[in-house]
């Protein structure tokens, strides 16, 4: 029979210490958090380069198949892109949903095109509100409908 310890105080401090409000207004501990998401590439380099343009990044770190982008300051989540043999063949099950910022939606979607992403088409209907789109190698996105600035405080980020 294991009998559990009592928590110390400094096992409670940790645990306030890590603890958000949840859904209902309930406080819960955050048991992880989003740090990097990987995307498979046969050109790294070029795919990298199409999502540090959508996102303002830079590139923040080089390994031999692969690397990394991110955010200034180091901040997460960032984007791993690393090399793979095997070509997209499917839809994908995990995407990225971009709001337009300081900018419209129609003046993003232009620019996104600009920068080399295509519209595709993954069985969407001409009432959804949002663009799919595809990068270089054909990875989905979505465009939403309404800019950050079209969006209730509340619906906002946080700075």
């Amino acid at each position: 029979m294991v009998i559990a310890s009592m928590p110390t105080a400094l096992d409670l401090a940790r645990r306030k210490s890590q603890a958000v409000v949840g859904a209902g207004g309930h406080t819960q501990l955050m048991s992880s958090r989003l740090a990097v998401v990987v995307i498979d590439a046969h050109d790294p380099e070029a795919v990298a380069a199409f999502w540090c343009e959508v996102l303002g990044w830079s590139i923040v770190d080089r390994e031999e198949d692969g690397l990394a982008i991110g955010p200034a300051g180091g901040a997460w989540p960032r984007i791993d892109v690393f090399k793979v043999p095997e070509a997209k063949t499917v839809k994908n099950r995990l995407h990225f949903d971009l709001r337009a910022e300081d900018r419209s939606t129609a003046e993003e979607l232009h620019r996104l095109e600009t920068l080399g992403a295509r519209r595709v088409d993954v069985g969407q209907s001409p009432e959804d509100t949002w663009v799919v789109l595809a990068d270089p190698e054909g990875n989905e996105f979505c465009l939403l409908q309404r800019s950050l600035d079209d969006l209730p405080e509340s619906e906002r980020p946080s700075s």
